[in-house]
């Protein structure tokens, strides 16, 4: 939600250019290939992020495996929802709402990885011992997102996220977004949209220099080995040329409490992010905002996206990818085919096992580089919100510094006395467990609480300005919703059926205009009938 503002200044400053394609199928290679660039350093983040607590810290070649297969799931994700979700040129892929739950339910002391995993030596990435120890954590991770997926999905097809969006506004968005990345300060933090491949590639360039000439040290134990190209093995060689991604890759998933309600958190921030990402995005491409029907329909597809990305075992769900929305104020190209192309490149990506391999081989100094900036990035973007809230008013100050401090101290206050929360029941202690140690859930939870008890004007906690935004046309907008009808015809032309309108997922005047047009065939065919029983007598 508080990536609107990242954009509106480049929107003023181009108000008189309007994107050079609105929204009709428009192919530009070109600029598919720059949306997968900018795409590309959260898709080889999130993996690696997980790699650590799911034991494959010394398992390059798993890595890479997983780097291909959220490639994958996101080709697929991004094109059913240009296709059949909100239908607005937006890209999908992994989300890190879902990683602070994870790494929480990781750290769990029945899923903590044996010592003996963080000592390359003694790590057999082929021996079935280690295998089924990663697999059985990756297992647990991919039933936790599919029931939560489930949440997401029946929130969106039921119309119901326009509901829950009455009672959240920035003071909510604020803390939720900034706590995203805060907690992860000691991964040391993410990349920037299109400069990654550049800096990324002459950053690697450096190292292999330094390698070949042995100016970085060979020893393992030194400082500086990690730095070294080569210092992740011979995992290029290693992987297959190609490799197909599929369901249950890793196993049957299975389910624990914890996991689920853990992962419900990340979801519901997710959720709120996308809507606000819906609405930059119609801007920035000329269209006017988005419908409710297509918001609903834009969550359950997401929804759907989560429980496919569950179901291959990326480990993480899929999101509306805010970085991308930023490249279409940059490009001013708002078509649907962009985002179409870019999505079967991303589809293609992940069954070539090398380019995943590639990825995965980064020296680890240089993935440190990326993740510093982006998440300070994923940090300011949240505390951005506050823009539209009064924060001369002592009542927001204490909402959102509160929110801020207790999602930072609850969790760690868990982590180092977990034995003073037990009730008992295994279940319920992991519950609880999982939740006080995500940040995200923490802050967010008590800024939704205050915002919404301690009394306040709706200009003070910033509402008004808040759904102003989101109310202003786009910048050369052509005011014809019929863009965000469902596409081949449904419910003009097929589901046309007067109750068809009640659905929520359905544009109201798209089945009423089809139930009109039916019953004037219906009259027309009547009334030909007649005048050839007439013709006939």
């Amino acid at each position: 939600v508080g990536y609107i503002h990242v954009v509106q200044n480049l929107i003023q400053r181009k108000a008189h250019h309007p994107s050079k394609y609105f929204l009709p199928f428009e192919p530009n290679y070109g600029i598919s290939f720059l949306h997968y660039l900018t795409a590309l350093g959260g898709l080889v983040a999130i993996p690696l992020i997980l790699s650590k607590s799911l034991c494959l810290e010394h398992d390059t070649l798993t890595q890479s495996h997983l780097i291909s297969t959220i490639f994958f799931v996101s080709g697929i994700c991004t094109l059913l929802q240009v296709i059949f979700g909100v239908r607005l040129p937006i890209l999908q892929g992994g989300t890190f709402a879902f990683l602070t739950p994870s790494l929480a339910m990781l750290s769990l002391p029945s899923w903590k990885c044996p010592a003996w995993t963080n000592n390359a030596s003694m790590v057999d990435p082929t021996s079935p011992k280690f295998i089924d120890l990663w697999q059985v954590r990756m297992r647990e991770l991919q039933g936790a997102i599919m029931v939560a997926s489930c949440f997401q999905i029946f929130v969106g097809f039921s119309g119901l996220i326009g509901f829950l969006m009455r009672f959240i506004g920035p003071l909510t968005i604020a803390p939720t977004i900034t706590l995203v990345a805060l907690p992860l300060f000691i991964l040391c933090s993410f990349n920037n949209q299109n400069n990654v491949l550049f800096a990324l590639t002459i950053t690697w360039l450096l190292c292999f220099v330094l390698t070949i000439t042995n100016v970085l040290p060979s020893d393992t134990r030194a400082y500086g080995y990690l730095a070294r190209t080569d210092s992740k093995g011979d995992v290029i060689s290693k992987a297959p040329w190609f490799r197909f991604p599929y369901p249950g890759q890793w196993g049957v998933p299975t389910i624990s409490l914890a996991g689920v309600f853990g992962i419900i958190a990340g979801v519901i921030s997710s959720m709120v992010e996308s809507v606000g990402d819906y609405y930059a995005c119609a801007r920035l491409s000329g269209a006017p905002p988005p419908p409710k029907h297509a918001i609903n329909r834009g969550i359950g597809v997401e929804g759907i996206g989560c429980l496919l990305a569950g179901a291959w075992g990326t480990g993480n769900g899929t999101t509306s990818y805010s970085e991308n929305v930023g490249a279409l104020g940059i490009t001013r190209v708002g078509s649907r085919m962009v985002i179409v192309a870019g999505g079967l490149v991303l589809l293609l990506t992940g069954m070539f096992g090398k380019i995943g391999a590639v990825f995965a081989s980064i020296p680890t100094p240089i993935i440190g580089g990326m993740f510093l900036v982006m998440f300070s990035i994923i940090t300011a973007v949240g505390v951005s919100n506050l823009q539209y809230t009064d924060m001369n008013s002592s009542r927001n100050i204490f909402i959102f510094g509160f929110s801020i401090f207790a999602g930072l101290t609850i969790p760690h206050w868990v982590q180092n006395n977990t034995d003073k929360l037990t009730t008992g029941t295994v279940q319920l202690d992991q519950v609880i467990q999982v939740l006080l140690t995500t940040g995200m859930f923490v802050g967010g939870f008590l800024g939704f609480f205050l915002d919404n008890t301690i009394p306040g004007s709706q200009e003070e906690r910033g509402l008004l300005a808040w759904r102003k935004d989101y109310n202003e046309e786009s910048d050369g907008a052509v005011n014809n919703l019929h863009i965000y009808d469902l596409p081949f015809g449904i419910g003009s032309k097929f589901c046309v059926a007067i109750w068809f309108k009640y659905l929520p997922i359905c544009p109201k005047q798209m089945a009423t205009r089809g139930a009109q047009e039916q019953k004037s065939n219906k009259a027309d065919f009547e009334r030909n009938s007649d005048n050839d029983i007439n013709t006939k007598v």
